[in-house]
């Protein structure tokens, strides 16, 4: 299910399923009309922007209901929706796109989100330091989990300031009184007090008993004891103040990217574990990355190259984060949860020496079939159409004849009555799909054909998706001597060549074990300086085409006074 797709996503969107999403989050562009919105600067970016741009208010309220309509599709019955905005359209997205598309009935709240605190006015106005989330449900059966904020620490002291003096704890005293006064069968004497009680004589005896209920004096008012460690927390209530802008260490570069917190909530309060979230607008990918942490399913959906591209190097570099130190096998596979990049086109090399399993599902999905998750005693047949016939997939090129024989075979045993069927009423009775196939391939299932009315369908990959070629990439570098410090500071100059055109660059300074992490993302120019101390760097650069496409460089360098290039075995 975790996906990340490359496009717009109201066309995206048409392809999922209805009723398939258990929650949505999305922070679609900002009604500001401002260039500063195109953020990555690729093609897809700039079209979509132009796109909502043609019209004034109105046809951005348009260009966003449309989309919006199809997230209320595809979100399930118990399902919720978070849209983030800003001033400049709120109004008008609440009144005339969410109160429309999920009705006003479904309205959740109106969260504010304080996401700064400026320091001076504005040369007129107020500064504004908010923005807003609506949440609205698709019915009055969603999902919501009470969350709880952490008590600071001069609540806690005001608030608990009663130690045990058994064991140390911290705790406070609470009322036991009914607000309800009318409840005879509440109402009774206990430690002298007669009063209107929350609880049951029985339970309030044996709350008593278990030193839960204290009275601090004679005559007072029983109080029940909350320990500190027993507390939930704070409520939460919809004026988020506490969620600062993103910490520096979760920057990656993008200039309208929400910090984790915040998604945190988001996600925590409106799914479960293994839900699947959704953001129409990836953008850096905050969603999708807290997602895959919180253990839920995800898409992420965008229609820049750059921005699904950055998405990925930001869960590759997660799952790194998460996997050092692990040793198992077990460990590993409970910490790396695989996902796709469905793009525009593919490379060869990369889907051809791909894992095969994951090639299988992949490539099986992308004609509408049904995968076998199945490794073992399958027959060798790795999915199914939507009408049953079976499909076998090879990852290899130029497919003998044997191929066909074996999967005839194959077909005949998985449903003989199907096999039968097909034949008689001259339909194909498999598919298989392969890079290329061979003469005696295509001949045999020629006279299989013409002879024994036996059709098999023969599909190349690049007539299911298209293939290109990936970008090629030089590294060359200069040595820019020493500095103060006896660091040697090191220039790399990174080209790339791709027919569709570069987009980008991204820097590794410190690549270990093939686990690509970024310092540098989205270098449109492919030149950086870095200073690096005496010892050995592996440094590794990648290219970003306009496809989406990407080759790696890898360098080490020795720095010991002087510097030399180490080939990386």
């Amino acid at each position: 299910m975790n996906q990340l797709i490359l496009g717009d996503c109201l066309e995206v969107l048409k392809t999922l399923a209805s009723d398939s999403v258990d929650l949505i989050y999305l922070d679609p562009p900002f009604f500001s009309n401002r260039n500063y919105e195109v953020i990555w600067g690729d093609k897809g970016e700039i079209r979509s922007f132009e796109d909502r741009w043609s019209g004034g208010v109105d046809h951005y309220i348009a260009w966003l209901k449309e989309r919006v309509e199809e997230m209320h599709r595809v979100l399930k019955p118990t399902g919720s929706i978070f849209l983030h905005c800003d001033w400049h359209a709120n109004a008008y997205i609440r009144v005339f796109i969410l109160d429309k598309v999920f009705g006003h009935e479904n309205f959740g709240n109106e969260i504010t989100w304080i996401r700064s605190n400026p320091k001076s006015h504005g040369s007129k106005h107020f500064p504004n330091c908010k923005d807003t989330i609506f949440r609205y449900s698709k019915s009055n059966k969603f999902l919501f989990n009470k969350t709880f904020m952490t008590h600071d620490d001069s609540y806690v002291d005001k608030a608990y300031k009663y130690i045990d003096e058994s064991d140390g704890r911290r705790y406070r005293l609470l009322p036991l009184l009914n607000p309800n006064n009318d409840r005879p069968n509440l109402t009774y004497e206990f430690l002298g007090i007669t009063r209107v009680w929350r609880w049951t004589k029985e339970r309030m005896q044996q709350a008593y008993e278990d030193g839960l209920v204290v009275q601090l004096k004679s005559g007072a008012v029983p109080q029940y004891k909350l320990y500190l460690e027993d507390s939930k927390g704070k409520t939460i209530t919809d004026n988020w103040s506490d969620i600062q802008q993103i910490a520096s260490k979760e920057k990656i570069g993008y200039p309208t990217q929400k910090p984790e917190a915040l998604l945190d909530r988001i996600i925590q309060c409106a799914s479960n574990e293994n839900d699947i979230i959704l953001d129409p607008f990836n953008g850096g990918g905050t969603t999708v990355a807290v997602a895959n942490r919180l253990n839920r399913q995800w898409i992420g959906i965008d229609s820049s190259v750059s921005a699904i591209k950055v998405t990925e190097y930001r869960l590759d570099a997660q799952h790194g984060n998460a996997l050092k130190g692990q040793t198992s096998l077990h460990s590993f596979s409970d910490l790396f949860k695989p996902f796709t990049v469905q793009l525009h086109k593919y490379d060869y090399d990369t889907l051809r020496y791909k894992d095969a399993f994951e090639f299988e599902k992949f490539i099986v999905q992308q004609i509408g079939g049904i995968t076998n998750n199945k490794q073992r005693n399958d027959l060798g047949l790795d999915g199914k159409t939507k009408d049953g016939v079976p499909i076998q997939v090879k990852r290899s090129d130029n497919i003998g004849r044997n191929v066909i024989d074996n999967f005839q075979s194959a077909c005949k045993r998985f449903d003989n009555a199907l096999f039968e069927r097909n034949q008689s009423e001259s339909k194909s009775i498999g598919v298989v799909i392969a890079f290329s196939f061979g003469k005696g391939a295509t001949q045999e299932v020629a006279r299989l054909k013409n002879q024994e009315n036996i059709i098999i369908q023969l599909l190349k990959v690049e007539d299911i998706i298209p293939i290109a070629k990936k970008p090629t990439l030089s590294v060359a570098f200069n040595d820019c001597g020493l500095d103060a410090k006896q660091c040697r500071e090191i220039e790399f100059i990174a080209t790339g060549q791709s027919e569709a055109g570069i987009e980008f660059y991204a820097w590794d300074w410190s690549y270990e074990n093939q686990q690509f992490n970024f310092a540098i993302v989205n270098d449109k120019i492919g030149k950086q300086t870095q200073k690096f101390k005496a010892g050995t760097h592996c440094i590794a650069v990648k290219v970003v085409d306009n496809d989406g496409l990407e080759s790696i460089e890898v360098i080490t360098l020795k720095i010991n006074g002087g510097v030399a290039l180490l080939p990386l075995n």
